[in-house]
């Protein structure tokens, strides 16, 4: 049911979701990201990790179309962003949102189909409605789906916001740190919407914080620290000596995530 518009060769799996090459892009004189490579296949829940300030959302503000790089391309299955916009979708974080705005579960489930709806139309299609019905459904929410939501909890106001990605149709999704001041039932139930997102085809990016679930969470992690570190599994990048390297910390520190590490290897 859900629509978007068409990709260059969608089922080609040699075409990344994602290609960045070289990027580097600046505040001023000042550089948050310097040049920048990695390609994400379509399909994959990726996480990015870093230090604050190691240009996590400049990154992510890059690959939405919002910011104009130094130097450097990226591409959205083989089409420059600028012309991609439509494919890609934004999952806030709950911070950077003012929930005290009086629009119900519904309506922000439907922001997602603004960008479908012709100037020419009256308001949303039956088309529209069908879909936002199965985003909401997707995520859970549909019971919720008058409620105002400010009124929702934290995970509930997340799944909210994956709804409207979901109805946007997009088939990569960047979400900021969605797992941030939830339990662990939510925390649960949030990935499982992830998951159920990756089966259907589309390509998550989510910016973390949690080493220890990081783990667990992800196909592939990107470690950024201006540069990027390091781009692979799990297995590869949450070593303690290269996590001591970036975040200037003690190995020690690190230590914990090697049996993370050996269970899900398992």
């Amino acid at each position: 049911m859900f629509s978007s518009e068409p990709t260059p060769t969608p089922l080609d799996p040699s075409v990344p979701a994602i290609e960045v090459e070289h990027l580097t892009v600046s505040y001023g004189s000042v550089p948050a990201l310097l040049d920048v490579s990695f390609a994400i296949p379509s399909g994959q829940l990726v996480g990015i990790i870093g230090p604050n300030g190691s240009g996590k959302s400049t990154l992510m503000k890059a690959i939405l179309g919002f910011l104009r790089p130094d130097v450097g391309t990226i591409r959205i299955f083989g089409t420059p962003v600028e012309r991609t916009r439509k494919l890609v979708a934004y999952v806030p974080q709950r911070g950077s949102v003012d929930w005290d705005f009086p629009v119900t579960v519904e309506d922000v489930a439907m922001m997602g189909r603004y960008g479908n709806i012709p100037w020419w139309q009256w308001g949303p299609s039956k088309e529209d409605r069908e879909v936002v019905d199965e985003a909401l459904s997707i995520v859970r929410m549909a019971d919720l789906r008058k409620r105002q939501i400010g009124e929702l909890s934290g995970g509930q106001q997340q799944r909210v916001f994956m709804a409207r990605a979901l109805a946007q149709g997009a088939k990569v999704v960047l979400l900021d740190e969605p797992f941030a001041g939830v339990d662990a039932a939510t925390e649960r139930a949030i990935l499982n919407v992830l998951e159920n997102a990756k089966q259907s085809g589309r390509t998550l990016v989510v910016v973390h914080h949690d080493l220890a679930t990081a783990a667990e969470f992800f196909d592939a992690i990107i470690l950024l620290k201006q540069r990027l570190f390091a781009y692979g599994t799990p297995l590869q990048i949450l070593q303690p000596e290269l996590l001591s390297e970036v975040y200037d910390g003690n190995v020690r520190a690190f230590e914990h995530l090697r049996n993370v590490l050996r269970e899900k290897a398992k």
